[in-house]
């Protein structure tokens, strides 16, 4: 699995949702296995010696963001992919500006991924897996988005950075965001079973995770988060699953209020466990250093 094409941009800009590319925290993904014949295994895809983070699981492997060096130095971010049959990591892009968030798109035939255009501008591009297609905007002037999940119908939800940061709708095709709530947190998810989208956000001074339903362009508030907390996933089409610290608990979607631990972790990350992302009884996660 490969890119085909790279960029050809100079200097990159400042990422703006989270950290400047100068300072990037150190962490890195991990991997649990949790049905082999000998239990849960667990491996690390990186070192925790850059930044690591994003991970992306799909069957023949996972995609996540990794920090390197740029020819003069200086600190960016490419896209990478780990092969579960070779156990090798491959850097897909080898650009000169910095990707983050690679996502398979719904048609399978190309990545998207958020990119820091060299004038800084944080837009939604696309990268064909194969072919000869080379890379391109997928929006020319929807900006700066910071995250973004695809749903089934060549539509999608972002994350747009303000004051305050706004889930936006919209498909390929409309190209036109349409604003459906405010002060939301980093994670979007697409919930095939419901054709809905999962997000949190911030209301009535509570942290709620909350379901979008474009067919009805309604919001539903499913289930209060504590208060912090930014990163999560589904591990069914009714469990959604979350870590603090370095525990990772599990609650129903129907019906919330029990909380129970799903899978200790502390073996394998001391600090924080934070992006999580499971498919096909895996677990990828990120660990801060």
């Amino acid at each position: 699995m490969r890119l085909l094409t790279s960029f050809l941009f100079g200097a990159f800009g400042a990422f703006l949702s989270s950290q400047a590319d100068a300072a990037m925290p150190k962490s890195e993904v991990l991997l649990a296995d949790l049905e082999t014949p000998y239990g849960m295994k667990v491996t690390r895809i990186t070192d925790n010696k850059s930044y690591n983070n994003q991970p992306f699981l799909i069957d023949e492997g996972l995609y996540y963001t990794h920090e390197v060096l740029s020819d003069d130095g200086q600190s960016q971010t490419d896209l990478y992919f780990y092969n579960f049959t070779t156990q090798q990591a491959t850097n897909l892009t080898h650009s000169a500006v910095s990707e983050y968030s690679p996502t398979l798109m719904p048609n399978k035939q190309a990545l998207s991924a958020i990119v820091v255009e060299e004038d800084g501008k944080q837009k939604l591009w696309q990268y064909p897996l194969q072919g000869e297609q080379s890379a391109a905007r997928i929006f020319e002037w929807i900006e700066p988005v910071g995250y973004h999940a695809w749903g089934a119908d060549n539509d999608l939800v972002m994350f747009i950075l303000g004051e305050p940061h706004t889930l936006q709708y919209t498909t390929v095709a409309a190209a036109k965001p349409k604003v459906v709530a405010n002060a939301i947190g980093r994670t979007l998810l697409f919930d095939a079973q419901t054709n809905s989208y999962l997000f949190s956000y911030h209301k009535d001074k509570q942290h709620w995770l909350a379901r979008f339903t474009p067919q009805f362009e309604q919001v539903t508030d499913i289930l209060r988060l504590p208060a912090q907390l930014q990163d999560f996933t589904l591990l069914d089409e009714q469990t959604v699953i979350y870590a603090i610290n370095n525990r990772v608990y599990k609650r129903d979607l129907m019906n919330p209020e029990p909380v129970s631990q799903w899978l200790d972790l502390t073996s394998y990350c001391e600090t924080k466990i934070t992006r999580l992302s499971y498919h096909n009884k895996k677990l990828a996660f990120v660990c801060d250093k």
